[in-house]
């Protein structure tokens, strides 16, 4: 696997640890993760990417390595996220890319590219998420999101994970392995948690305008192409139904075995993901 360079970024008053692979002089890609995910999540596909593109891959604040947020009512919102990310492309003198969302991921994805900062995303693929989040989904996603849970091995520990992001759908032991060594910590006593602010559930409150944005959907204009899991409790198929025919009007890709939502770590996910990005680079304006 090719080797990422690891970045600390001072953004607006955060710092922001980035995974970066790739060469700068090609078309810059960003690739954003799930509520309670890092970075790391898209090591296998930025490995893969980065023969054709300049990956980069934050954790986004109180994630991974980066920063816990002073003020999570205003710092965890997708606002906030939206501003972290364009602050991104600044550091790294990027003045447009190709963006990818996982979930959350999605939604900075979308609220950028319906912003007056939208010339900056040049295609947006939105893996798994929708302007408007079924409250039941939420719920679900709340239960193991709002409490850290504690392991006293690391076996336990990426056991947890292989049940609670079984939905991601069928992926290679070396994912979940990775995956774990990626997503948990150490504690003060010892023990093992996951690599995250417990506080970022403060997005449901913070970012609640952001929970249905169909307005915001119906102004974009950026190449786009939609990502769902065929069994997906939270990108539900009336709402995947009505992004593709309204907005953007993204193709639609499903993948079977999946809720929410696909890992796109295995090669042919990847290799579609490779196509679709380049498709979507083709039909994208001039800046």
């Amino acid at each position: 696997m090719t080797a990422p360079h690891f970045h600390f970024v001072p953004v607006i008053g955060h710092e922001v640890h980035v995974a970066e692979w790739g060469d700068r002089q090609k078309p810059a890609l960003l690739m954003l993760h799930g509520l309670a995910r890092t970075g790391r999540d898209f090591d296998e596909a930025a490995a893969a990417l980065s023969r054709d593109f300049h990956v980069l891959c934050p954790d986004m604040i109180g994630r991974g390595r980066s920063s816990w947020a002073r003020d999570p009512e205003v710092e965890y919102s997708v606002e906030h996220y939206a501003q972290i990310a364009t602050g991104l492309l600044d550091h790294f003198q990027i003045d447009r890319a190709a963006w990818f969302g996982t979930s959350l991921g999605g939604m900075i994805g979308m609220h950028v590219a319906s912003s007056p900062e939208a010339r900056r995303v040049s295609a947006l693929v939105v893996n798994d998420i929708s302007p408007e989040l079924p409250e039941a989904a939420v719920q679900r996603i709340l239960s193991y999101v709002g409490s850290l849970p504690a392991f006293d091995s690391f076996a336990k520990g990426e056991a947890w994970l292989r049940k609670t992001y079984a939905p991601f759908g069928p992926a290679a032991d070396a994912y979940w392995q990775r995956m774990a060594r990626t997503s948990l910590r150490r504690r003060g006593d010892g023990r093992l948690t996951l690599h995250y602010d417990p506080r970022i559930t403060v997005q449901f409150t913070a970012s609640a305008h952001e929970l249905s944005t169909w307005d915001r959907w119906s102004r974009t204009r950026t190449p786009t192409h939609l990502l769902r899991g065929a069994q997906s409790d939270l990108l539900q198929p009336e709402a995947a139904q009505r992004m593709t025919q309204s907005g953007p009007r993204p193709d639609m890709t499903e993948f079977p075995g999946c809720g929410h939502a696909p890992s796109m770590s295995n090669p042919q996910d990847i290799s579609l993901l490779r196509r679709v990005l380049v498709e979507l680079l083709g039909q994208s304006a001039p800046s």
